[in-house]
């Protein structure tokens, strides 16, 4: 999410209208190029789902999890993946150090979270800052569920995991958490500036192994946010923004992707090109009433591969909402979605 642009706040149909949407997919030809990524999308919809900056989707118990940016984080749980319900908000006060670290935010609006269950509790990762400027926070709540009937239930604060300050060249927004091979815990970040950043988690804490730890530099275009990084056969896969999000219909988001054998890099696109350098595959763009897909997440359920995002809806004024859509890893083991 683009801190000079802020709008507040996956997705499927009824079982049979999903189904035929399904077989329609799976009938319909490759994408001939990259270029065409997203044109022949017609994705289905439960259009319920106000969301905006989707977190990775996490499972606790029989339920699925999401939340999304919005005041108090806002999430919504699903026990199929099709019908979605809205859930409490995980943030009910502002963090004593919010007001601290970013004056100008409310210390109310959070953005773009990311969660992962890990060990005995679920971490989530979120973002404060305000428009235009890369005075920005990005802290962790955790709680050892998520159903809100447990009797375990509670977030707790803890605090900032990393800040950037005006003086800083980037920006530490859109956190994106993730696992490599050897089970360290990493946290991926950054909008603008000077791009796409990562550092090391410690797992026991949630926090960054130390202060002063190696900050990795993945990606970097003159307008991109919003990583996401997902291991798979071998090597770990840099989803990525370019353009601009939070304008509705006008958006102008698409979603890029590019590899590395190592979780720091170099990250590389179809066609060798450094995504240090610009690379970027195009994975996802504007198709139709498909506008402007945003934060990438994949969530394996059975045999298929969930990519989930938010899109601005066309038919409702450009109206953020939640997607999913079928995952396919391809014999060279690029993803597309069918």
């Amino acid at each position: 999410m683009n801190s000079s642009y802020y709008s507040p706040s996956r997705l499927l149909t009824r079982p049979k209208t999903l189904a035929l949407w399904l077989a329609v997919a799976a009938c319909s030809q490759p994408m001939q190029a990259a270029d065409e990524a997203g044109a022949d999308l017609q994705p289905a919809a439960t259009r319920s789902v106000r969301a905006h900056d989707p977190s990775t989707i996490v499972k606790c118990k029989d339920e699925y999890w999401v939340f999304c940016t919005g005041r108090g984080l806002p999430s919504y749980h699903s026990k199929d993946l099709r019908v979605w319900e809205s859930g409490p908000r995980a943030v009910s006060n502002a963090p004593s150090w919010a007001a601290e670290a970013v004056p100008q935010n409310s210390g109310r609006d959070f953005w773009a979270p990311d969660i992962i269950h890990l060990g005995d509790r679920y971490l989530l990762y979120f973002a404060v800052s305000t428009w235009g400027k890369n005075t920005s926070a990005i802290g962790l709540a955790t709680n050892p569920t998520l159903d809100p009937n447990d009797a375990l239930y509670h977030w707790t604060d803890q605090g900032i995991v990393v800040q950037s300050r005006a003086t800083n060249d980037f920006n530490t927004i859109d956190p994106a958490v993730c696992q490599d091979a050897q089970g360290k815990l990493w946290l991926a970040f950054g909008s603008f500036w000077t791009g796409i950043k990562l550092i090391e988690l410690n797992p026991d804490t949630g926090h960054r192994i130390a202060p002063d730890s190696p900050m990795y530099s993945l990606a970097h275009k003159d307008k991109i946010e919003a990583s996401y990084i997902y291991p798979h056969d071998g090597f770990y896969y840099l989803f990525v923004n370019w353009g601009q999000c939070c304008q509705g219909v006008r958006s102008t988001y698409n979603i890029r992707v590019g590899r590395s054998t190592s979780i720091t890099g170099p990250y590389t696109d179809r066609t060798g090109e450094d995504m240090m350098l610009g690379g970027g595959s195009l994975f996802l763009t504007t198709a139709g009433n498909f506008i402007g897909p945003g934060h990438a997440g994949i969530i394996p359920e059975g045999s298929t591969n969930w990519l989930s995002c938010h899109f601005y809806d066309g038919t409702r004024e450009g109206r953020p909402t939640l997607g999913l859509l079928p995952l396919h890893w391809e014999a060279d083991g690029w993803p597309r979605v069918q």
